[in-house]
């Protein structure tokens, strides 16, 4: 039997520009017919995805997860249980359940509802519900505003009961319209009760009516705004990536691969790969986009070799990649596309009034247009920065956590999360982070962080009452920890992955970047020897010694060349 070939790519464009047509023509005839299950936000990102051409290679890549969408099988406004009118989220969820009985018991078992990661590596108890961070600093005790990014209803406190399935949010994953949001859980102080308070009803029942896989709007809608803004948190997560340019991501444009967030972070039964809390450094192999896989890596589509072995500058950069992330090299800085990302917060100067009242101050304009805040008297003070160069470190996918009730050095920065991994490591690679520095509460005494009580109807909440003491007096209470009733300010740091944001391969790092003397990128990287940046006198003196050698030898052999030439 021959074994089988792949079809040359310019044979294979024509199959894939008439599925394209064929879509769109679908879509098309959807779009005449009325709105499905399916809306028009959807079918247009489907579409776009299907005739993406990526690299102006001609190839185009077709969107598992939105083709998928494209396929579906039943109209969900037809269904009985699902006619509403909903009023509230657990209606829909009941009803979701209905039909989808597994669903429920699937999701029981997933970070984004439970708040709950115990690393069957570090042996550490992990999770949003557990750690203290370097934004807002905590979420236990403050449910009331932060399960407005919770997979779920009605977590307002501690004691919160993950059994109760009727209390699963389907729509914040699956809401096909585009018009779908959360709301605060409690309604916080009367002082700043009315600035969050909802300003319209939340549609439940046009969005429980219109269904499918999750997009770039259901992920990007908690993940973009995480820590309380348009890219605050992590770096390369920002609003740009709805609908970002090429430059941006090549990987999500619609003029580039034109994927959404499940085509990389792939799962089954409601629990999908990828986890800031156990990175994937490495990898296990070639996978297409879509196919079952266990982590979420480069290597998972991209494979092993990613360079041409026939090129020269290929087959070295292939022999980097033991060593080297793709992502070092193909994200060359983060917070692109004019969404600048928050880089330091001070909340030792939070709690100031202007004329008895809190106000805000916009001083940095980032390079979309819009302000951001440089002060906020419920938060502190703010330093921003867009196109960074990522902080790169060698990490073997472990990270450890500075928790709760772990000794601190307030002398000293404390770093929130710390990842090991060094050039000895077979395991281990160079990565790019993002280092956030913050400013935050700590207990004086037993020196330890601190949690804080913010949002609350309660005098003690300090989105309300901007007093320090009854705030971290009350949060450590909520806690269950001793608290010693003394606190100050100690500095943080914190390690954000640096994966998203991928640049085209025109834009990605060159040799330059980082195998020069000085200023290079990995300048700060020790314990090995890297050529070009690196000196060792003996390895430089046999290096010259044997380039002269050979410049000799070129210029003898070119003499008797050229006298035997004479002779003849």
């Amino acid at each position: 039997m021959k074994p089988s070939r792949r079809l040359p790519d310019t044979r294979l464009r024509p199959v894939r520009r008439g599925l394209a047509a064929a879509i769109g023509a679908v879509m098309a005839g959807m779009a005449a017919l009325g709105p499905l299950s399916l809306t028009e936000t959807a079918a247009s990102e489907a579409v776009s995805a299907a005739t993406a051409e990526s690299g102006r290679s001609g190839k185009s890549v077709l969107s598992p997860a939105l083709l998928r969408n494209l396929s579906v099988t039943a109209d969900h406004s037809r269904f009985e249980a699902l006619k509403g009118p909903f009023t509230s989220g657990p209606e829909v969820t009941k009803a979701c359940l209905s039909c989808h009985n597994k669903a429920g018991e699937q999701l029981r078992h997933n970070v984004h509802w439970t708040w709950l990661y115990d690393n069957p590596k570090t042996g550490q108890k992990l999770g949003k519900a557990r750690i203290i961070n370097a934004f807002c600093t905590n979420a236990l005790g403050n449910e009331g505003m932060c399960a407005k990014c919770h997979a779920g209803y009605n977590r307002s406190g501690p004691d919160y009961d993950l059994d109760n399935f009727a209390n699963m949010d389907c729509l914040v994953c699956h809401d096909q319209t585009g018009t779908y949001f959360k709301t605060v859980v409690t309604p916080g102080h009367p002082r700043v009760r009315k600035t969050f308070a909802p300003k319209k009803p939340v549609p439940f029942t046009e969005a429980a009516q219109h269904v499918g896989l999750p997009t770039r709007t259901n992920c990007g809608k908690c993940h973009f705004y995480g820590g309380g803004g348009d890219n605050v948190k992590h770096g390369d997560l920002s609003s740009v990536l709805f609908d970002p340019p090429r430059e941006v991501d090549v990987h999500m444009s619609k003029d580039g691969a034109g994927l959404v967030c499940i085509d990389c972070h792939v799962g089954a039964g409601h629990r999908w790969s990828g986890s800031r809390y156990a990175m994937t450094v490495g990898d296990d192999g070639k996978r297409a986009p879509g196919m079952p896989r266990q982590k979420t890596s480069c290597a998972q589509c991209h494979g092993l070799s990613p360079h041409k072995w026939t090129d020269p500058a290929g087959w070295k950069l292939n022999n980097h990649t033991d060593k080297v992330a793709c992502e070092t090299c193909h994200i060359p800085a983060f917070a692109r596309g004019g969404v600048a990302t928050k880089t330091f917060w001070d909340w030792s100067t939070a709690g100031r009034l202007k004329d008895g009242k809190p106000y805000v101050e916009e001083g940095y304009t980032q390079g979309n247009g819009k302000k951001r805040h440089t002060y906020a008297s419920l938060k502190g003070s703010f330093a921003w920065a867009e196109n960074v160069v990522p902080t790169y470190m060698w990490t073997d996918g472990t990270v450890t956590w500075t928790l709760p009730e772990d000794p601190i050095n307030p002398d000293k920065p404390v770093w929130i999360n710390r990842v090991s991994g060094s050039h000895d490591d077979p395991k281990a690679r160079i990565m790019p982070f993002k280092v956030m520095r913050t400013v935050q509460p700590y207990d004086k005494g037993r020196k330890v962080l601190a949690h804080i009580h913010l949002w609350g109807d309660d005098d003690a909440a300090f989105w309300g009452n901007l007093d320090f003491a009854k705030a971290i007096a009350r949060g450590m209470e909520i806690a269950g920890r001793e608290y010693s009733g003394e606190f100050g300010f100690v500095q943080t740091r914190m390690l954000w992955p640096i994966n998203h944001m991928v640049a085209p391969k025109a834009h990605a790092l060159a040799c330059g970047d980082c195998h020069v003397r000085e200023n290079g990128r990995l300048a700060q990287l020790s314990g090995f020897y890297m050529p070009g940046r690196d000196r060792w006198a003996w390895l430089d003196t046999i290096g010259l010694a044997l380039a002269g050698l050979t410049l000799l030898a070129s210029l003898g052999h070119g003499v008797l060349r050229i006298v035997r030439a004479g002779s003849q």
